[in-house]
């Protein structure tokens, strides 16, 4: 009975979100903005309605975990592959100056907010965990899904789409880093075991990436696909014994494969998103909505809801707009980069899934968190449009020339 229901599930959530895809993209939104939608719904009904309770039983929820797990990590790998540090080559100091400030201030805010949420709601077992996980889940930019909207409004050869990336790429890494030093703190392991993630980083980097190049070069058909995912694997399971968490090592395993350009790696990378994207993302996504309960927020949390939301917004657009200023970029150019800089997305529940299972958020906190991201990503391309009839298209905003490609797999979104 678990297979057969646990395959209805899959069938009903794909086609779910597939379809809310559809629905929100004609309305100018990316997908996942419907995908994630889907998910909450499918959230709320389990709260309130015995026949989906039945359908998604704990038996098949577990299963469901299980295959959103590895949509996950599957995904950290694309993500981790399509991060590349060539789009900083020649824009570094102006995408730096961005990224520093659309990650400092929502850091600084987001943490800030969660001093003030601690002490007079959550009391959490671990102020300082709590502290820096809110601010780093604040600080996020979902550079797939940014790198969509990009594609989608024409921006992707501007300087403004451009730039966004490269400043959204720098995010990432300072976010993702930030992410493991919280992880590694909440989980409580053994200090030594951090100590060896760092040799672990350096044996990837200088003997498994070599090692991979040389025969991936040989290993052209099925064989080249199985070496992947058995690294992948591998490499998700060490991190999580190193306290961090499988999603990092899957990130790390992505970014050091070579051969970006080659088209045998690339096809093997595309395959896997195609089947990511398409068939696992969404199943994470009902997953991660499970936890959201917005019928226990009442008003208090609502409040609550909002003084996230503007903090979360308030930080990534200003940050982004100081930072970009400060390092000479012109007003119209700026608002654009901040307000793409906004956009959460999938790698904000990925961030916040992370935070319930190592018991950082509670069940509130998180259905607020969740809701944040969901707001935020929304809110990218309406504000896009607001700037576009106030100022004309976006691409025209400047004619600085910048030298910065779009990832080729941004999917997502």
């Amino acid at each position: 009975m678990t297979n057969l229901m646990m395959l209805f599930d899959i069938a009903v959530i794909v086609l779910a979100a597939k379809l809310a895809g559809v629905v929100v993209r004609k309305l100018g939104q990316p997908a996942v903005v419907g995908e994630i939608a889907v998910g909450v719904l499918f959230g709320a009904l389990l709260q309130s309605n015995q026949v989906t309770r039945v359908v998604l039983s704990g038996d098949v929820r577990t299963a469901l975990n299980a295959v959103a797990t590895v949509g996950i990590v599957l995904f950290m790998f694309t993500v981790g592959h399509e991060w590349d540090h060539r789009v900083l080559r020649g824009n570094g100091r102006s995408a730096a100056g961005i990224a520093v400030g659309a990650t400092l201030l929502p850091f600084l805010l987001g943490g800030g907010t969660a001093i003030w949420l601690a002490a007079s709601q959550y009391h959490p077992a671990n102020p300082v965990v709590f502290v820096l996980f809110v601010g780093t889940a604040m600080s996020i930019t979902a550079l797939p899904v940014l790198a969509r909207i990009v594609i989608d409004r024409g921006l992707s050869t501007t300087p403004v789409g451009r730039m966004a990336v490269a400043s959204a790429a720098a995010v990432d890494v300072a976010a993702w880093v930030v992410l493991a030093v919280v992880v590694s703190l909440a989980s409580g392991v053994s200090s030594w075991h951090m100590v060896l993630l760092v040799p672990f980083v350096l044996v990837l980097v200088f003997v498994a990436r070599p090692l991979l190049s040389r025969a991936l070069s040989r290993w052209t058909g099925n064989g080249g696909f199985g070496l992947l995912f058995v690294g992948l694997c591998l490499c998700a399971a060490a991190t999580e014994w190193f306290g961090t968490h499988v999603v990092f090592g899957a990130f790390l395993f992505g970014a050091i494969l070579p051969g970006r350009d080659n088209p045998v790696v690339r096809r093997h990378v595309d395959e896997v998103d195609r089947f990511t994207r398409g068939i696992l993302l969404p199943v994470f996504f009902v997953i991660a909505a499970i936890n959201v309960d917005l019928s226990a927020l009442g008003t208090a949390g609502i409040l609550e809801l909002l003084l996230i939301l503007g903090v979360a917004v308030a930080g990534k657009v200003l940050g982004a707009y100081l930072g970009a200023r400060t390092f000479g970029m012109e007003r119209g150019p700026a608002r654009a980069i901040a307000v793409l800089m906004n956009a959460r997305g999938v790698t904000e529940l990925v961030v916040l899934q992370v935070g319930l299972q190592i018991g950082v958020l509670d069940t509130r906190l998180y259905s607020i968190m969740v809701m944040m991201a969901l707001f935020t990503t929304a809110l990218t391309g309406p504000l896009l449009t607001l700037l576009q009839r106030r100022h004309g298209p976006i691409g025209r905003l400047t004619s600085a020339p910048l030298e910065v490609e779009v990832p080729a797999a941004a999917h997502v979104g």
